[in-house]
This record gives C-alpha cells, sequence and structure tokens, in this order.
C-alpha cells in the first residue's frame, strides 16, 4: 500500500529512525574526541581508561540488548516499535551529555575523564537499545530483497538528510569555535531527533507482528521463556558457528576500526596538516559536511547496481578502492594540499557508504540462521547483538591507538597555552599524521580484501523471493 505520492509508508517510518539517529550520531562521532582533548583538556591517561570502560560496555550491551530484546515478555523490550518509541527520549538526553561541562575544567581534571566515561557508556547503551530494535525491524519487515533494497534507499536518503547536520553544526558554531552556539544546535537536534523516531515507533510495522509477544523466540529451551545463561551460550553459539558470519564480523571489526579512524580524527588531521590560508573555515565545513553527506548519494546512485551486481562485488571494490587510494596518496605525499583533503573526504564517503550497506549480509545472514535451524521466527536481534559484540571494540581501540601515537610526537602540547613547544616537533607531528592517514587505509582494505572474499552468501540479489 503506497501514499498518493508513491511513498511507502513502512519504508518512511523505519527510515525516520536513521534520519533521528543520524543527526546526532554524526556530531557526537565527530566533535566529541576534539571536544574532550582541546577544550576539556583531558589527560591521555584519563582518555585511555574512558575508552577501555566504553569499550568493555560497548561489548557487552550489544548481545545483552540483543537477547533481551528477542525474548522479553516486556513489549517496551520485545517489541522493535515500543524499543524505540519509549528509548527515543532517552538516547536525546544522552547525546546531550558531553556538551555541557559539569564544571570548568583544568588540565588533567580527573571530573573530565569521568564526564567522558559517562558520556560514552549512557549515549551507546541508549544508542544500542534503540537502533538494535531499527535493525531488527530490517531483517522482519520483509524477506524479499527487493524490499530489503527499498529500505535501503529510504533509509540512505534519511541517512543524507541527517548528516548535514555536520555541515550546519559547521557553519552555526564555527566548527565548534563559538561553543554556545554549539550547545544550542545540540540541544535542537536532540529535540528533532526524538520526534523523527516517535515517528517510527508509532506507524511502522513488521510481517512477525501477529506473533505473541511471550513466544517470539519459542526456539528457547525453557519452556517459560525465561532468561538464562544456558540459552544465551547456546544461541550465541549456534550464530557463531556460522562461517559467514565470521567471515562478516573479521571484515567488518575492521571497518567499524576504520569508521572510527575518519569520524574522530579527520576534523584534526585536516585542521594541523591543511593551512587555513588555502582553506577556511567556512570551505572546511563544506568539507567536513560532504563527507557526511556524499555517502549516502553514492548509495542511492548505486541502487541499480545493487540490483545488478549485488552488495558484496560493491562492497569487495571499495576495499579494492581505499587500497589504491592510499597507496597513489602515500606516493605522492602530503605538500599537495587540495589533494590530500579531496583523499581525506573521499575515503571517508567510501568507507561510510559501503558501511551502510552492511546491513543486507546481516539480514541474509538472519535469513540462512532461521533455516538452518528451523525457527518460527528470526533472532534479529541476536545476530545483530552478537555482531557488534565483536566488532563495537574497534569504536575505542581507534581512539586510544591514535592519540598513542599522536601524543608521543608532541600532540598533548599542540595546545598547551602555558608551554613553548618546539617547532621541529611538531613536523615529526605532522609527517606522523600523513602516515596514519595513509597507512591505516592500506593495512585495513588489505585485511578486509581477504576476510571479505571467503564469504559465500554472493548472489542473494538474484533470487526472486527470498
Amino acid at each position: 500500500m503506497k501514499f498518493v505520492l508513491g511513498i511507502h509508508p513502512n519504508a518512511l517510518a523505519y527510515s525516520m529512525t536513521t534520519l533521528g539517529a543520524g543527526m546526532m550520531n554524526s556530531i557526537f562521532n565527530f566533535y566529541y574526541v576534539k571536544l574532550f582533548l582541546n577544550r576539556y583538556k583531558i589527560s591521555e591517561v584519563a582518555f585511555h581508561q574512558a575508552q577501555v570502560v566504553f569499550m568493555i560496555w560497548n561489548a557487552i550491551n550489544d548481545p545483552l540488548f540483543g537477547y533481551i530484546q528477542d525474548n522479553s515478555k516486556f513489549a517496551c523490550c520485545s517489541r522493535r516499535q515500543f524499543s524505540i518509541l519509549y528509548g527515543a527520549p532517552l538516547y536525546a538526553l544522552a547525546f546531550l551529555l558531553p556538551w555541557f561541562p559539569w564544571k570548568h575544567y583544568e588540565e588533567g581534571d580527573w571530573l573530565s575523564g569521568l564526564h567522558l566515561i559517562v558520556a560514552l557508556c549512557a549515549f551507546d547503551g541508549l544508542l544500542t537499545f534503540v537502533l538494535l530494535a531499527q535493525c531488527a525491524l530490517f531483517a522482519e519487515i520483509s524477506t524479499r530483497h527487493e524490499s530489503r533494497l527499498q529500505l535501503i534507499k529510504y533509509n540512505q536518503v534519511a541517512t543524507l538528510m541527517g548528516s548535514t547536520s555536520i555541515l550546519f553544526c559547521g557553519l552555526i558554531s564555527d566548527n565548534m569555535e563559538n561553543f554556545a552556539y554549539f550547545q544550542a544546535f545540540a540541544v535542537l537536534v536532540a529535540a528533532l531527533a526524538t520526534a523523527c523516531m516517535w515517528y517510527t515507533g508509532k506507524y511502522s510495522t513488521s510481517q512477525y507482528e501477529q506473533r505473541e509477544v511471550c513466544t517470539e523466540s519459542s526456539n528457547l529451551e525453557s519452556s517459560d521463556g525465561a532468561l538464562s545463561w544456558s540459552s544465551v551460550i547456546s544461541l550465541t553459539k549456534q550464530i557463531m558457528t556460522e562461517k559467514n558470519f565470521f567471515f562478516f564480523v573479521t571484515m567488518n571489526f575492521f571497518q567499524v576500526f576504520h569508521l572510527a579512524f575518519c569520524n574522530n580524527f579527520m576534523m584534526i588531521f585536516a585542521d594541523n596538516l591543511i593551512p587555513k590560508d588555502v582553506l577556511s573555515s567556512s570551505i572546511r565545513s563544506v568539507m567536513y559536511g560532504a563527507s557526511f553527506i556524499c555517502p549516502q548519494c553514492l548509495v542511492l546512485l548505486s541502487h541499480a547496481s545493487l540490483k545488478k551486481f549485488g552488495y558484496y562485488r560493491i562492497i569487495l571494490f571499495s576495499f579494492y578502492f581505499e587500497g589504491v587510494a592510499a597507496a597513489v596518496m602515500f606516493v605522492l605525499g602530503p605538500e599537495h594540499n587540495y589533494l590530500l583533503a579531496f583523499y581525506l573526504t573521499t575515503n571517508m564517503v567510501i568507507v561510510q557508504a559501503s558501511f551502510s550497506l552492511f546491513n543486507l549480509p546481516l539480514a541474509d545472514i538472519v535469513d540462512a540462521d532461521l533455516i538452518k535451524h528451523k525457527r518460527r521466527s528470526p533472532l534479529s536481534s541476536m545476530v545483530f547483538g552478537t555482531n557488534a559484540l565483536f566488532t563495537k571494540p574497534a569504536q575505542s581501540l581507534a581512539p586510544m591507538l591514535v592519540v598513542t601515537i599522536l601524543n608521543q610526537f608532541g600532540y598533548e602540547n599542540l595546545n598547551n597555552e602555558d608551554a613553548q613547544p618546539d617547532p621541529s616537533l611538531f613536523l615529526g607531528l605532522h609527517d606522523a599524521m600523513f602516515y596514519l592517514i595513509c597507512l591505516v587505509p592500506l593495512c585495513v582494505a588489505v585485511v578486509q580484501i581477504l576476510t571479505w572474499t571467503p564469504f559465500s552468501i554472493q548472489n542473494s540479489h538474484m533470487a526472486a523471493v527470498r
């Protein structure tokens, strides 16, 4: 059933959560590292401590919430729509946590470290609760490849619109230089995101809606559906023993690492390697905005190619492209400012665009698990959550590794107003930044090509009916 204008109401409702989450996630991931390092002046030790705590929580909460959402008797957890509806306001509040300091932080203040821990864990916990439910909806709305491509298309339009928050935030706040304007914009984004996710909670539906809430996962060993460690272990083992799941998770770990590397440090690298007289603040804002907007345009433009070639070949091609581009940039060197700016933007566009397709292979893995184990309903949240168990730690490993390397070359003294750092030290810092920009994508691409090639679900796009 369609609206008069040809809009599919269920796809629209599904994509509204993507719109809301996209607005918040883009700003959070792009700015939080620079905020705590440069403005709150968090110490390296406190930064690493926060990332370790976050890494542990980040890995645990996904399979935990996945199991709860697949097996809980409470509608607010077991119904995907209710999880989004009730989780949205808390998700938005967690988004606001980092932007409002608990006091005026001195350099190395322990409270800034605690602030980072709370902000990261709260934001990721609520993000997981809401977006895991949405990921499960993706697999459960339809098993047809055409319908899933339609969801991807609507999703990319929503992500495209949501990613403009980076552009407008940069222009309004002068790339966070005007912090009061930045805070006001963050509050506006939180309110709009809550309204978007409310729409999903009220109006989205899935093909498994007819099942009784208390028997959503009747494959559990215990007849009453009670949450038990034995059922958690059993279901997780079934998922993890699939070869395709192993290949996908390994590849996805490095994709998450690469994406976190781009999100957290693109602005820092560009500010230090490209002189301000070469790229003005407004041009930089457009460049940063394009890094989040263009991936969605690219996926939308590749809709016909996805139908013809399938996601497997498109994703594999993106890895080869990233590797070749990184090698070429490394050979050319850092002296070409405009080319470096183009490379930074293009690299982030390709990484984000290919990552946007990853729900397709995960949904196919859900389908294969459903058939293999003869389940009455899919373990969508469990599959997505178990995937996150192994891939989410990369979100913390990337900033920990990069900050450690940069501080070896004096980055922590870069914004120290009291110290008079040796300018020659920053030449080594700039070289280290350039090597990271080139060698990280190159090494990641090689590993991903090796781990993605054996993935065997390569022709799901050719099946008329799944």
